[in-house]
């Protein structure tokens, strides 16, 4: 008798049931459930590694997670940001692509795996980041608005840099007219974004007030999401890019919550499948090639953030204190380097593969420990306190 195809809906089944304890466990024993996801992921990897299911899933869960971010950036935030993070931005991309890419020269790589090593190390994780930041409630804290400008700033340069890569590896010659090309084109999915947004959505906010059934709107807001990523992707862009700009879109409505309250469960849903699949993606093969240079480049890269916290945090007005943990939060490696390194061959992208497990998991320790070792070089923040005024006195 002839075996059965396993289905995929039974398999999709019993990963959601695996999130779902995994994610309990990681609340019992205070342990970063994103860890535990991309653990998964590895272990699985032979098996849904090819799932196009998980695949799709995690797509979407990336998507929403953008677009939430981006509800909470209207133009007018988002302009004054961008005033304030473009020197710590560039920094960013002298220590943690340029420097990076100088050191693997310097251990006999050539110019383009240099660059491929120098951009894949070189995007802090989005996803990992901001989901950390919500999940140990830091969202509120002053050097929040920093990291999450400088994770823009590094969604705009990363695309670019995948293009690049993907045109020189592809054996035709990027000239300077791709350049401005490619450029065009983030400006022109910009610029369309703030358009709709002051006009086509100028009134979303009562239009949504009018739907009563919460099954449309999930169905109106997440169309809007992934559409806009998809146009994102149609352009040869990054999805995640699209998604943000979607939410800066509805973020003209001004409440924003009766979005968030629609998508939220959808997002917390879905977003664990894409911790899971890019533990799918990780290929370590035989043995570990140039360990050297991998020992070097792990440690550089948590310097370099360090330093761009450190330094680009001051440029952005923020404290000593602040600056630091917020250099120590920005460790973390993920979806955009998973996605360079696969432009990679050979024993390149095996190393790549492995110094983004070992970036991913340290950049999430660092940002655990991050307020604990801010507080053991500075010491703990003194309450401020507060001044009684005795009834009568003047």
């Amino acid at each position: 008798m002839a075996g059965h195809e396993f289905p995929s809906l039974l398999g999709a089944g019993l990963i959601l049931l695996i999130i779902f304890y995994l994610g309990y466990l990681s609340l019992k024993i205070k342990f970063p459930n994103v860890i535990l996801y991309i653990l998964l992921g590895i272990v699985l990897a032979d098996v849904v590694s090819d799932n196009e299911l998980l695949h799709f899933a995690s797509e979407i869960g990336i998507v929403l997670l953008f677009f939430l971010l981006g509800l909470e950036f209207s133009v007018k935030r988002l302009g004054g940001i961008a005033k304030k993070i473009w020197p710590a931005g560039f920094l960013d991309v002298f220590l943690s692509m340029g420097v990076a890419m100088v050191l693997a020269m310097g251990f006999g790589i050539d110019l383009f795996n240099a660059f491929l090593i120098g951009a894949v190390t070189y995007a802090t994780s989005s996803s990992i980041t901001a989901k950390l930041l919500d999940d140990k409630g830091r969202m509120a804290n002053t050097e929040t608005e920093f990291i999450l400008a400088l994770l823009i700033f590094e969604d705009l340069v990363a695309p670019i840099a995948i293009a690049i890569l993907i045109g020189i590896s592809s054996g035709d010659s990027f000239t300077v007219m791709d350049s401005l090309v490619l450029v065009g084109k983030i400006i022109g999915l910009t610029v369309g974004a703030i358009l709709l947004g002051k006009t086509l959505f100028k009134h979303f906010g009562k239009f949504l007030e009018k739907i009563d059934d919460e099954d449309f709107k999930i169905a109106l807001l997440v169309g809007i999401a992934l559409s806009y990523g998809g146009l994102a992707l149609y352009l040869g862009l990054s999805e995640v890019l699209g998604a943000f700009l979607a939410g800066m879109m509805l973020a003209e409505i001004g409440n924003i919550e009766r979005v968030q309250q629609t998508i939220v469960p959808v997002r917390e849903l879905l977003l664990p499948t894409f911790f899971v699949y890019f533990g799918t993606s990780i290929e370590f093969g035989d043995g570990i090639p140039f360990p050297l240079l991998l020992v070097v480049l792990v440690l550089w890269s948590v310097i370099a953030k360090v330093i761009v916290g450190i330094i680009g945090g001051k440029m952005f007005g923020l404290s000593k204190r602040s600056s630091l943990r917020a250099g120590l939060s920005l460790c973390a490696r993920g979806e955009f380097s998973v996605v360079i390194a696969t432009i990679a061959s050979g024993g390149i992208k095996i190393f790549s593969g492995i110094y983004i497990v070992i970036a991913a998991f340290l950049g999430m320790a660092l940002f655990d420990f991050a307020p604990k070792l801010t507080n053991r070089i500075y010491g703990k923040p003194q309450k401020k306190k507060k001044s009684l005024k005795v009834p009568g006195n003047l």
